[in-house]
């Protein structure tokens, strides 16, 4: 399977973001996954990748130019993919991957989060979203989330994301969802 992985290429977020997101990435390689990725370096973009090469894993990285010209471009990609844009490279994501997994980040992975919840309300996919509320970081966006509900902005019966609280968790709901 897939797995895109939104997440953070900043490299001052908590180490604790940093060991998620590399024990993430051994999980995908050892259970025989591929990680579709912003083939970036920096923060938790580096970690996943890292985890996953750590394991002799595939690794499909996507970059637009602007990000290799920042000399930022991954060494870990087994597969790089090269794309004119960010929205090509948000819309190449999307599609090659069979699960999206989001970790904490700032507006590039909500970006993404959103794109991929939305595309999924109308139809467009039916892959499992899970967002992974460590520390509470999502906490907020569950809230405003529920607000939504409760105003009617978002129907009941429409396309829901997966919060968990831990990796564990999440281990738990993609083998079921994927069972």
């Amino acid at each position: 399977m897939n797995i895109a992985v939104y997440c953070s290429s900043s490299n001052h977020i908590a180490e604790n973001y940093l060991t998620t997101a590399f024990r993430l990435g051994e999980w995908i390689a050892q259970n025989g996954h591929v990680l579709v990725f912003g083939g970036a370096t920096g923060g938790s973009m580096s970690a996943v990748s890292e985890g996953v090469a750590s394991q002799n894993g595939k690794i499909v990285g996507v970059i637009p130019p602007a990000i290799i010209q920042m000399n930022r471009q991954s060494p870990f990609c087994t597969e790089l993919v090269k794309v004119e844009n960010m929205s090509e490279r948000k819309a190449f994501m999307k599609n090659k991957a069979d699960a999206y997994v989001v970790l904490p980040g700032s507006y590039g992975t909500l970006d993404e989060l959103f794109d991929v919840t939305a595309s999924a309300i109308v139809g467009e996919h039916k892959k499992p979203v899970i967002i992974l509320n460590e520390n509470g970081f999502y906490n907020h966006l569950i809230a405003q989330i529920e607000l939504m509900k409760s105003e009617k902005f978002i129907p009941v019966e429409n396309f829901k994301p997966f919060f968990v609280n831990s990796l564990e968790e999440y281990f738990q709901q993609i083998a079921f969802l994927l069972a």
